[in-house]
């Protein structure tokens, strides 16, 4: 069973649903924006991914432009900045296991098929 971090307003994470799905993969669909990560998941996430928080920001996001940008804020603190603001988090995200791969380029997904 794979998990996918999925917005549907978000061309690469409909690509890389599409991928899966023609793949024939069993896909468990979490629609972030809505059911947003505890704490305690994205540091887990992150783990699996083996990325520190600000990695995973969507640095490009007017959110962080104008609340973030340049700050220099504790691993935990950036954590908490993504689970208040979801919008935030990379997309997509498509988790194996013990294992995690961000969906840009979709094609990124199928070192986890493997």
């Amino acid at each position: 069973m794979l998990t996918v971090f999925h917005n549907p307003r978000c061309r690469k994470s409909r690509e890389a649903l599409s991928l899966l799905e023609d793949a024939n993969h069993d896909i468990e669909i979490r629609e972030y924006l809505k059911h947003p990560p505890t704490t305690a998941e994205l540091t887990l996430l992150l783990k699996k991914l083996g990325l520190r928080p600000l990695d995973l920001i969507r640095t490009g996001e007017k959110l962080f432009r104008e609340n973030y940008k340049g700050k220099d804020l504790a691993d935990s603190d950036w954590i908490k900045i993504m689970v208040n603001n979801p919008i935030l988090i990379e997309r997509p995200i498509v988790i194996k296991g013990q294992k995690a791969v961000i969906g840009r380029p979709p094609e990124n997904i199928l070192t986890l098929l493997s």
